[in-house]
């Protein structure tokens, strides 16, 4: 399900994601962590692939929609868990 937020939340998403986090949600999905990171904004394609985000200018750091927001959920319910 295709999903908007700004990029500064995109960001702070996974900069509050806990050490290790990346590497399981790769696991996960079966992706490389480059990928991953690709998916939060990185633009490393030589060892990670393109992930279906797409970027507009504007306020926030602009806006980020996402093709698939299943990455974003993990990471999401990742940072619940910690919570508790």
């Amino acid at each position: 399900m295709e999903k908007k937020i700004t990029f500064n939340e995109l960001r702070k998403i996974k900069d509050s994601l806990p050490d290790g986090s990346i590497r399981k949600i790769a696991q996960e999905f079966e992706v490389t962590e480059e990928t991953v990171r690709n998916y939060f904004g990185g633009a490393n394609y030589t060892n990670g692939a393109a992930v279906g985000i797409h970027m507009e200018p504007g306020p926030n750091g602009g806006i980020v929609l996402i093709d698939d927001a299943t990455i974003l959920d993990r990471a999401k319910e990742i940072i619940q868990a910690e919570a508790v």
